[in-house]
Protein backbone atom coordinates (compact mmCIF):
# COMPACT_ATOMS: atom_id res chain seq x y z
CA UNK A 1 0.00 0.00 0.00
CA UNK A 2 1.64 3.09 -0.92
CA UNK A 3 1.89 6.24 1.58
CA UNK A 4 -0.67 8.85 1.30
CA UNK A 5 -0.07 11.98 -0.61
CA UNK A 6 -2.03 13.76 1.22
CA UNK A 7 -0.16 13.72 4.38
CA UNK A 8 2.55 16.12 5.11
CA UNK A 9 5.86 15.61 5.16
CA UNK A 10 7.41 15.61 8.69
CA UNK A 11 10.69 16.55 8.82
CA UNK A 12 10.83 17.82 12.69
CA UNK A 13 12.79 15.04 14.18
CA UNK A 14 15.84 15.41 12.48
CA UNK A 15 17.91 17.47 14.36
CA UNK A 16 21.23 18.71 13.23
CA UNK A 17 23.68 21.51 14.56
CA UNK A 18 25.10 23.87 12.25
CA UNK A 19 25.50 26.04 14.89
CA UNK A 20 28.56 28.68 14.13
CA UNK A 21 29.00 27.62 10.18
CA UNK A 22 28.65 29.50 7.51
CA UNK A 23 26.94 28.19 4.45
CA UNK A 24 27.05 29.22 0.93
CA UNK A 25 23.72 28.13 -1.34
CA UNK A 26 23.77 28.88 -4.89
CA UNK A 27 20.51 29.94 -6.35
CA UNK A 28 19.20 30.04 -3.22
CA UNK A 29 16.53 32.75 -3.81
CA UNK A 30 13.97 30.37 -4.83
CA UNK A 31 12.60 26.45 -5.09
CA UNK A 32 15.07 24.00 -3.38
CA UNK A 33 18.26 26.57 -2.41
CA UNK A 34 15.21 28.35 -0.74
CA UNK A 35 14.97 25.21 0.98
CA UNK A 36 18.11 24.09 1.99
CA UNK A 37 19.03 28.23 2.90
CA UNK A 38 15.97 27.71 5.30
CA UNK A 39 16.74 24.34 6.56
CA UNK A 40 20.42 25.04 6.98
CA UNK A 41 19.40 28.62 9.18
CA UNK A 42 17.10 26.89 11.33
CA UNK A 43 20.11 24.62 12.16
CA UNK A 44 22.17 27.25 13.29
CA UNK A 45 23.86 27.91 10.01
CA UNK A 46 24.74 31.62 8.84
CA UNK A 47 23.52 31.72 4.89
CA UNK A 48 24.58 33.50 2.47
CA UNK A 49 22.11 33.28 -0.77
CA UNK A 50 23.60 33.56 -4.03
CA UNK A 51 21.24 34.04 -6.91
CA UNK A 52 21.19 35.41 -10.48
CA UNK A 53 17.77 37.48 -9.85
CA UNK A 54 19.12 39.89 -6.91
CA UNK A 55 15.86 40.28 -5.53
CA UNK A 56 14.57 36.90 -5.03
CA UNK A 57 18.35 36.69 -3.28
CA UNK A 58 17.09 39.52 -1.04
CA UNK A 59 13.62 38.31 -0.20
CA UNK A 60 14.83 35.19 0.96
CA UNK A 61 17.47 36.33 3.01
CA UNK A 62 15.08 38.73 4.56
CA UNK A 63 12.26 36.47 5.64
CA UNK A 64 15.01 34.30 7.26
CA UNK A 65 16.40 37.54 9.40
CA UNK A 66 19.43 37.71 11.10
CA UNK A 67 22.53 35.44 9.80
CA UNK A 68 21.49 35.67 6.61
CA UNK A 69 22.46 37.38 3.50
CA UNK A 70 22.09 37.98 -0.18
CA UNK A 71 24.41 39.13 -3.19
CA UNK A 72 23.85 38.85 -7.10
CA UNK A 73 26.42 36.00 -9.02
CA UNK A 74 26.17 34.76 -12.41
CA UNK A 75 27.75 31.23 -11.86
CA UNK A 76 28.56 31.34 -15.82
CA UNK A 77 30.97 33.72 -15.26
CA UNK A 78 34.26 33.28 -13.17
CA UNK A 79 34.99 37.35 -12.27
CA UNK A 80 31.41 36.92 -10.90
CA UNK A 81 31.97 33.77 -8.66
CA UNK A 82 35.46 35.10 -7.91
CA UNK A 83 33.54 38.60 -6.19
CA UNK A 84 31.05 36.66 -4.57
CA UNK A 85 33.72 34.47 -2.94
CA UNK A 86 35.25 36.93 -1.64
CA UNK A 87 32.54 39.39 -0.40
CA UNK A 88 30.46 36.00 1.33
CA UNK A 89 33.76 36.07 3.39
CA UNK A 90 33.85 39.76 4.45
CA UNK A 91 30.28 39.64 5.29
CA UNK A 92 30.06 36.12 7.15
CA UNK A 93 33.60 34.66 7.84
CA UNK A 94 35.68 31.68 6.27
CA UNK A 95 32.72 29.66 4.17
CA UNK A 96 32.41 25.50 5.81
CA UNK A 97 29.34 24.68 3.71
CA UNK A 98 28.68 25.05 -0.35
CA UNK A 99 25.69 24.43 -2.05
CA UNK A 100 25.50 24.44 -5.55
CA UNK A 101 21.78 24.82 -6.37
CA UNK A 102 21.68 27.16 -9.63
CA UNK A 103 20.60 25.19 -12.34
CA UNK A 104 18.31 25.17 -15.61
CA UNK A 105 16.57 22.78 -17.43
CA UNK A 106 16.30 23.77 -21.06
CA UNK A 107 14.61 19.95 -22.95
CA UNK A 108 13.74 19.37 -26.28
CA UNK A 109 14.09 15.99 -28.27
CA UNK A 110 17.67 15.56 -29.23
CA UNK A 111 17.60 16.00 -32.40
CA UNK A 112 16.05 19.09 -32.48
CA UNK A 113 17.67 20.65 -29.40
CA UNK A 114 19.36 23.77 -30.43
CA UNK A 115 22.79 25.43 -29.66
CA UNK A 116 21.67 27.69 -27.39
CA UNK A 117 19.75 25.52 -24.75
CA UNK A 118 22.61 22.83 -24.95
CA UNK A 119 25.36 25.42 -24.18
CA UNK A 120 23.17 27.49 -21.70
CA UNK A 121 22.39 24.19 -20.10
CA UNK A 122 26.50 23.11 -19.70
CA UNK A 123 27.01 26.88 -19.00
CA UNK A 124 25.00 27.20 -15.86
CA UNK A 125 24.17 23.12 -14.67
CA UNK A 126 28.06 21.99 -15.40
CA UNK A 127 30.28 25.29 -15.94
CA UNK A 128 28.62 26.63 -13.22
CA UNK A 129 29.29 24.36 -10.40
CA UNK A 130 32.93 24.11 -11.34
CA UNK A 131 33.59 27.70 -11.48
CA UNK A 132 31.88 27.99 -7.74
CA UNK A 133 33.55 24.63 -6.53
CA UNK A 134 36.72 26.42 -7.44
CA UNK A 135 36.30 29.49 -5.98
CA UNK A 136 35.08 28.82 -2.88
CA UNK A 137 37.07 25.28 -2.88
CA UNK A 138 39.82 27.17 -2.32
CA UNK A 139 39.39 28.57 1.03
CA UNK A 140 38.61 25.66 1.84
CA UNK A 141 41.58 24.14 1.44
CA UNK A 142 43.62 26.78 2.43
CA UNK A 143 41.81 26.15 6.01
CA UNK A 144 42.03 21.88 5.93
CA UNK A 145 37.84 21.83 6.09
CA UNK A 146 34.68 22.02 3.93
CA UNK A 147 31.31 20.30 3.05
CA UNK A 148 30.66 20.12 -0.96
CA UNK A 149 27.02 19.36 -1.73
CA UNK A 150 26.49 19.77 -5.70
CA UNK A 151 22.82 19.07 -6.76
CA UNK A 152 22.63 16.79 -9.63
CA UNK A 153 19.21 15.03 -10.51
CA UNK A 154 18.21 11.54 -10.72
CA UNK A 155 19.13 12.23 -14.60
CA UNK A 156 22.30 12.20 -13.79
CA UNK A 157 21.62 7.97 -13.50
CA UNK A 158 19.34 7.24 -15.79
CA UNK A 159 18.48 8.51 -19.77
CA UNK A 160 15.19 11.05 -19.98
CA UNK A 161 13.25 11.57 -22.99
CA UNK A 162 13.89 15.16 -23.84
CA UNK A 163 16.75 15.27 -21.93
CA UNK A 164 19.78 15.42 -23.71
CA UNK A 165 21.55 18.87 -22.48
CA UNK A 166 20.05 18.01 -18.98
CA UNK A 167 21.30 14.63 -18.71
CA UNK A 168 24.56 15.38 -19.97
CA UNK A 169 25.22 18.04 -17.60
CA UNK A 170 23.79 16.42 -14.42
CA UNK A 171 26.22 12.94 -15.40
CA UNK A 172 29.08 15.71 -16.03
CA UNK A 173 28.23 17.19 -12.12
CA UNK A 174 28.57 13.70 -10.97
CA UNK A 175 31.51 13.05 -12.48
CA UNK A 176 33.59 16.76 -11.40
CA UNK A 177 32.39 16.01 -8.13
CA UNK A 178 33.95 12.22 -7.63
CA UNK A 179 37.14 14.26 -8.71
CA UNK A 180 37.18 17.06 -6.45
CA UNK A 181 36.12 14.25 -3.94
CA UNK A 182 39.46 12.60 -4.47
CA UNK A 183 41.43 15.58 -4.94
CA UNK A 184 40.21 17.11 -1.69
CA UNK A 185 39.59 14.72 0.51
CA UNK A 186 42.78 14.04 1.85
CA UNK A 187 42.99 18.10 2.23
CA UNK A 188 40.02 17.97 4.96
CA UNK A 189 37.23 18.93 1.86
CA UNK A 190 34.45 16.59 1.07
CA UNK A 191 31.88 16.49 -1.99
CA UNK A 192 28.90 14.87 -2.62
CA UNK A 193 26.01 14.92 -5.01
CA UNK A 194 22.48 15.59 -4.21
CA UNK A 195 20.28 13.44 -6.80
CA UNK A 196 16.26 14.13 -6.56
CA UNK A 197 13.36 13.19 -8.50
CA UNK A 198 10.44 15.74 -9.24
CA UNK A 199 10.35 18.43 -6.10
CA UNK A 200 7.40 19.93 -5.37
CA UNK A 201 8.53 23.68 -5.42
CA UNK A 202 6.47 25.69 -7.10
CA UNK A 203 7.88 24.88 -11.02
CA UNK A 204 7.74 21.64 -10.17
CA UNK A 205 4.10 21.87 -9.63
CA UNK A 206 3.29 24.03 -12.82
CA UNK A 207 4.59 21.30 -14.61
CA UNK A 208 3.92 18.14 -13.48
CA UNK A 209 0.61 18.74 -11.63
CA UNK A 210 -0.98 17.01 -14.76
CA UNK A 211 -1.74 13.89 -16.53
CA UNK A 212 1.56 13.59 -16.93
CA UNK A 213 3.20 14.02 -13.87
CA UNK A 214 0.40 11.54 -12.54
CA UNK A 215 1.98 9.20 -15.11
CA UNK A 216 5.30 9.31 -13.69
CA UNK A 217 4.63 9.18 -9.99
CA UNK A 218 3.30 5.61 -11.44
CA UNK A 219 7.08 4.80 -12.14
CA UNK A 220 7.82 5.64 -8.90
CA UNK A 221 7.90 3.20 -6.19
CA UNK A 222 6.60 5.21 -3.67
CA UNK A 223 4.49 6.80 -5.69
CA UNK A 224 4.44 10.35 -5.44
CA UNK A 225 7.34 13.30 -5.94
CA UNK A 226 9.40 14.93 -3.53
CA UNK A 227 8.53 17.92 -0.99
CA UNK A 228 11.54 20.45 -1.11
CA UNK A 229 12.11 20.18 2.69
CA UNK A 230 13.12 16.44 1.92
CA UNK A 231 15.51 17.30 -0.10
CA UNK A 232 16.88 19.90 2.45
CA UNK A 233 17.24 17.35 4.82
CA UNK A 234 19.47 15.24 3.04
CA UNK A 235 21.54 18.17 2.29
CA UNK A 236 21.53 19.03 6.22
CA UNK A 237 22.86 15.84 6.80
CA UNK A 238 25.42 15.70 4.02
CA UNK A 239 26.50 19.44 5.33
CA UNK A 240 26.98 18.12 9.14
CA UNK A 241 29.85 16.77 10.86
CA UNK A 242 27.73 13.10 11.44
CA UNK A 243 28.67 12.75 7.33
CA UNK A 244 32.56 12.91 7.60
CA UNK A 245 33.04 9.66 5.84
CA UNK A 246 30.94 10.21 3.29
CA UNK A 247 33.08 11.67 0.29
CA UNK A 248 32.40 11.62 -3.40
CA UNK A 249 28.77 9.76 -3.27
CA UNK A 250 25.34 10.34 -5.04
CA UNK A 251 22.85 10.16 -3.02
CA UNK A 252 19.66 9.49 -4.73
CA UNK A 253 16.13 11.07 -3.03
CA UNK A 254 13.77 9.46 -6.07
CA UNK A 255 11.89 7.27 -4.16
CA UNK A 256 13.26 4.28 -6.05
CA UNK A 257 12.67 5.36 -9.63
CA UNK A 258 16.21 4.58 -10.58
CA UNK A 259 16.77 1.26 -9.36
CA UNK A 260 13.80 0.00 -12.22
Amino acid sequence: MSADPALPVDISDLSISLARRVAVITGGGSGIGRSIAEYFHRAGATVVILDLDEQSAQAAAEALGSRAYALACDVTNADSVAAAAARSTQLAGAVDILVNSAGVALLAPADSLSESFWRTTMDVNLTGTFLVCQHFGRGMLERGSGRIINLASQAATVALTDHAAYCASKFGVVGLTKVLASEWGPRGVTANTLSPTVVLTALGRDAWDNPKGDELKKQIPVERFAEPEEIAAVAGFLASRASGMINGADILVDGGYTIR
